[in-house]
């Protein structure tokens, strides 16, 4: 029964989203290059439904439901989109960060049903059904979460760039394993580069994270 109720709740968020959000959040219509890129919740687009029908017919878009920190989102990408354009330039989500677009960084590291994964190398159109979970996700109200909180006392960052994907690797760890070593967090860290080698600082403030949760 919990889960229908949540269903039912994502359901009804999804139908705000729908009649609510228009083209806020930098824009739902973006342009790339000389074009201009259509992403939106389905009934937000300008074109008629049997045009966005003749769309998804010719394989030009896709319609897709994504659940993003516990929100449901309908919406029409294009199948090349990744996740990390959708969720930056589609959902104004920008704490995941651009950083190499090659799956090297770590800067757009997301959790997919608790695992962190490069959004840069993810399609949307990949993820339909699973939950999605963004810096933006790990705040409680105005509050930082846990692991946000402990890279601020460890000040384990300097340009901060890298720092959402840090975050992000950081949260995906103690969710897999609450109490890890110093090996698994090195481990569990190794897919995220930091140019201003703040890593000492990031160790600890995963430690910290870690009794945090438990406190």
């Amino acid at each position: 029964m919990k889960n229908e109720k949540d269903d039912e709740k994502l359901d009804q968020e999804a139908q705000d989203q729908q009649t609510a959000c228009g083209l806020t959040r930098r824009g739902f219509l973006t342009s790339l290059g000389t074009g201009a890129i259509t992403l939106a919740i389905a009934d937000k687009l300008h074109a008629t439904p049997a045009a966005e029908a003749e769309m998804v017919e010719r394989g030009e878009m896709t319609k897709v439901i994504l659940v993003i920190n516990d929100r449901k989102y309908r919406l029409l990408v294009e199948p090349r989109w990744s996740l990390l354009y959708v969720l930056r330039e589609g959902l104004g989500l920008t704490g995941t960060k651009v950083g190499c677009e090659r799956g090297e960084c770590g800067a757009c590291t997301v959790l997919i049903d608790d695992v962190p994964r490069y959004a840069c190398m993810t399609l949307a159109v990949e993820v339909e059904g699973a939950k999605i979970t963004t810096l933006e996700g790990l705040m409680k109200g105005d509050e930082l979460g846990p692991v946000q909180q402990a890279f601020a006392e460890h000040d384990a960052f300097q340009c901060g760039y890298c720092t959402p994907g840090q975050i992000m690797s950081v949260e995906g760890l103690l969710r897999k394993k609450p109490m890890p070593a110093e090996e698994d967090i090195r481990k569990g860290m190794s897919g995220n580069l930091c140019r201003c080698g703040t890593y000492k600082h990031i160790i600890n403030a995963a430690k910290r994270a870690s009794e945090l949760k438990k406190a």
